[in-house]
């Protein structure tokens, strides 16, 4: 590939960041940052998409299919960006081994759809924006989702819903599932089925539902009454949240974060002394 080409390549890696973004999907743009091999340059890029072709090149085919096989395992390291050298992931491409080529994970920000306003899920709305989360909050009373409620700087970004069709607004605000996690926290089990028969058709990455063992297995077991998919059912966490002796709103907010953030992280949630212990 030529340097010539450049201005189009460019043109063309924005507007698979801007696609892969705006669907909710995940992928890697890799960039050579120092070569000494005459067939690539430096600044050179390619995009490795989830299941789709790739865009770009970096110059050389076997290099290119080096870096698309080691893409998934650089999104599962979970890694925002890293410097690799090649030796490092295909020795046997010998002439481009001490190339450096910068791995980067394109992903949108994560986004956390919380149904019910309560204590519960105010704390966690405000707790998710400080942390980076796109939330949106939903509950069917008006007055749990006014404005003046969410008056801080960092709740502005907070989208407040209120309606009485729960699953209408729930499939609304979840969309495709992809990049979503879901934390139904509404008072009563009417709700909760509602929310979760949404929820659960849109398949997004978590799915937590908070309640008594009692509470939350009278929920499921309805739904599998249903007819829903017994593997999807295996997937809601609930009660929702890790263990950390949780009281006040605000500790169990802390707590289903925190769930939430391993998820996605791909992390056990366990203490890290642990090893200290073994």
């Amino acid at each position: 590939m030529s340097k010539d080409k450049t201005p189009s390549l460019s043109r063309s890696i924005t507007s698979a960041v801007n696609e892969i973004l705006d669907e909710g999907s995940s992928a890697v743009l890799a960039t050579i940052v120092e070569s000494r091999a005459a067939a690539v340059y430096v600044g050179a890029k390619i995009i490795v998409r989830e299941e789709r072709e790739n865009v770009g090149s970096l110059g050389d085919g076997s290099l290119d299919e080096a870096v698309a096989r080691f893409a998934p395992e650089f999104l599962k390291a979970r890694d925002e960006a890293k410097l690799f050298k090649v030796h490092d992931f295909a020795p046997e491409l010998e002439e481009f081994g001490d190339t450096k080529i910068l791995f980067e994970r394109i992903e949108a920000e994560p986004r956390l759809v919380i149904a019910g306003a309560g204590h519960v899920g105010a704390s966690l709305a405000r707790l998710a924006a400080r942390v980076g989360f796109q939330v949106t909050l939903i509950d069917d009373r008006a007055e749990f989702v006014e404005r003046q409620s969410f008056s801080e700087a960092s709740d502005q970004s907070i989208k407040l819903i209120s309606g009485e069709d729960w699953q209408a607004l729930m499939r609304e605000a979840i969309d495709n599932g992809r990049g979503v996690s879901v934390a139904i926290v509404t008072r009563g089990h009417k709700q909760d089925e509602e929310c979760l028969r949404a929820t659960l058709a849109a398949r997004p990455d978590y799915v937590g539902m908070i309640g008594s063992k009692r509470r939350t297995n009278i929920v499921l077991e309805k739904l599998r009454e249903e007819g829903f998919d017994e593997v999807e059912l295996k997937k809601v966490r609930a009660p929702i949240g890790l263990d950390i002796g949780a009281v006040s709103p605000e500790e169990v907010a802390l707590a289903i974060l925190a769930e939430i953030v391993a998820c996605r992280r791909g992390a056990s949630g366990a203490a890290l002394s642990s090893w200290r212990r073994t």
